[in-house]
């Protein structure tokens, strides 16, 4: 919660606040938004008497100077700015920011009406991977009057937080898609998985997870998996599960007989030996058949992406993008053939779900933006129809918050699409509920810098990613689904569809504890409304 607003002494008196006839269309010019004049223009408080935690200091994100919040000990300070004649409608006031030494210790607020009856927060990133500045973004409805703009923090001996470049702008900051991969859920189940809330009762995780506000379900299909699972039947009973649950439903095309990734972007077997063009019109036969399947059983497909992690291409070596291999009978990559693929898939969603949106799918954030637009130059430049771009972020591999931000902004902007993380997590433990099979993630030193493998700090990350997206320039990101939420140890639960035995590496990134609970941290954070 925000340290108080009332109370204490200013550091500085502050100037008049804007007037109503000084404010602007789309924007309200606060004073000294920069802190190039000291604190001229904002109130510190402390009801812990520690106003001379909030001091300014050189080293702004765009200009000399910012806003720092720092104590030896432990503390809670404030600094805010009121401002009148703020006229009806969504606010959204935004900030760049550093922040560290503590999970949860900075919040930004806007407050709005007398008597704060609106008011919306959102927790600064830690920064502590590359201490580079992001961007965070509040919202609140005004019904006409005044409203606070306050950067709060409360936190231990050391939190930090630096602030620049603050702003009062019309629209509204969201997070629209609140989605979970649920694609092994089925087969968990059936191995004899358990899943509980809280207070330990059994109960559907699916319902479980759509009750804390998860709003959508991603379900990635197979061609022809060795176990019988993620197969259109299975993806279609799955899909009419999540919609009875209220839950949206993306379907994750892999083109595979097996998981594709940046690593394997496999053929599948009964495709093999076609040449591309067939191969284009198979890929959209199975495209059809799985989503006429899923409309069959009476589901509504929201979303359709078309491959997964497609960076190299997919159906190697026929829409291979990189290392193209002599040896597999190509000479250069196969632009063409991906185009014509993707395309396939697009026409096939657009014949089943006339109003799905297609996404085309990407990672590795943390190899820079220009291996991303690289990528994305090329498909767009065949006349490839998407709808919108998605991304794996998975804290550990790609990069800083700074380099999602940049990602989401970047991509937006230069394609004219909206963006949506279709794959995060996180751990909250490193311990090992399966020991056999180990954990992907299993040492501190692969964890994010500031954010321990807790359930606090798994549910903090979460956040995070949640409000970078919603935050980023340009208000196109449009959300964030975590991966395997319900994807617990259990015997024939393995992650090789050709092995029951192969066991699951994943569990201690799940939402749901070693005792089968629902973790309650990580579940708030699927929440509508981020305000604290």
């Amino acid at each position: 919660m925000p340290a108080a607003l009332a109370g204490g002494a200013a550091a500085t008196p502050a100037e008049r606040p804007p007037r109503a006839d000084a404010v602007a269309r789309n924007a309200i010019q606060l004073v000294n938004p920069g802190f190039e004049d000291g604190l001229t223009g904002w109130r510190v408080s402390s009801p812990t008497g520690d106003a001379a935690a909030a001091k300014t200091e050189a080293g702004g994100a765009s200009s000399d100077m910012r806003l720092t919040h720092w104590a030896g000990r432990d503390y809670s300070v404030t600094t805010s700015q009121r401002v009148t004649g703020v006229p009806t409608g969504w606010w959204t006031a935004s900030a760049m920011v550093k922040s560290g030494g503590d999970l949860d210790a900075t919040e930004l607020w806007l407050w709005c009406g007398d008597g704060r009856a609106e008011a919306g927060s959102t927790v600064a990133a830690v920064t502590e991977q590359d201490d580079a500045w992001v961007r965070i973004a509040v919202s609140a409805f005004s019904t006409g009057g005044n409203c606070t703009v306050s950067v709060a923090t409360n936190g231990g001996a050391g939190a930090w937080a630096n602030v620049d470049d603050v702003t009062l702008e019309r629209g509204r900051a969201t997070r629209d898609i609140r989605g979970g991969d649920l694609s092994s859920l089925a087969k968990n189940e059936d191995s004899g998985a358990v899943y509980r809330d809280t207070d330990g009762s059994v109960a559907d995780p699916v319902d479980l997870l759509a009750d804390r506000g998860m709003n959508l379900a991603r379900l990635k299909v197979w061609v022809d998996p060795a176990d019988g699972y993620n197969t259109g039947a299975r993806v279609a009973a799955a899909a009419a599960r999540a919609e009875a649950a209220g839950m949206d439903v993306m379907i994750d095309f892999h083109y595979s007989d097996r998981w594709a990734d940046p690593g394997a972007q496999g053929t599948p077997a009964a495709w093999e030996g076609a040449p591309p063009a067939e191969m284009a019109g198979l890929l959209a036969e199975h495209t059809r058949d799985v989503l006429t399947t899923v409309r069959d059983a009476g589901a509504t497909v929201d979303y359709v992406q078309l491959g997964n992690e497609i960076n190299p291409g997919m159906m190697w070596p026929h829409g291979q993008t990189w290392d193209v291999d002599p040896d597999d009978g190509v000479s250069a990559p196969q632009w063409d053939n991906l185009a014509a693929f993707l395309t396939a898939g697009h026409d096939a969603t657009r014949e089943v779900f006339p109003q799905a949106r297609t996404l085309l799918h990407l990672t590795n954030i943390n190899r820079g933006i220009d291996s991303l637009t690289w990528w994305f130059d090329e498909v767009t430049a065949r006349g490839v129809p998407f709808d919108l771009i998605g991304l794996s972020y998975y804290g550990y591999w790609h990069g800083s918050f700074a380099d999602l931000q940049e990602a989401v902004s970047t991509l937006s902007d230069r394609y004219d699409r909206d963006v949506i993380v279709v794959e995060v997590a996180y751990p909250f433990t490193l311990d090992d509920d399966a020991p056999a099979a180990g954990n992907i993630i299993d040492q501190p030193s692969e964890l994010v810098a500031g954010y321990p493998a807790t359930e606090a700090g798994q549910a903090a990350w979460f956040r995070a990613v949640q409000d970078v997206v919603a935050s980023a320039p340009g208000g196109r990101g449009l959300g964030v689904v975590y991966w395997e939420p319900a994807w617990t140890a259990v015997d024939g639960g393995g992650w090789d569809p050709a092995d029951p035995t192969s066991g699951n590496a994943w569990e201690n990134q799940a939402m749901f504890g070693f005792d089968d609970r629902l973790l309650p941290l990580v579940a708030a954070e699927l929440a509508p409304d981020p305000t604290r």
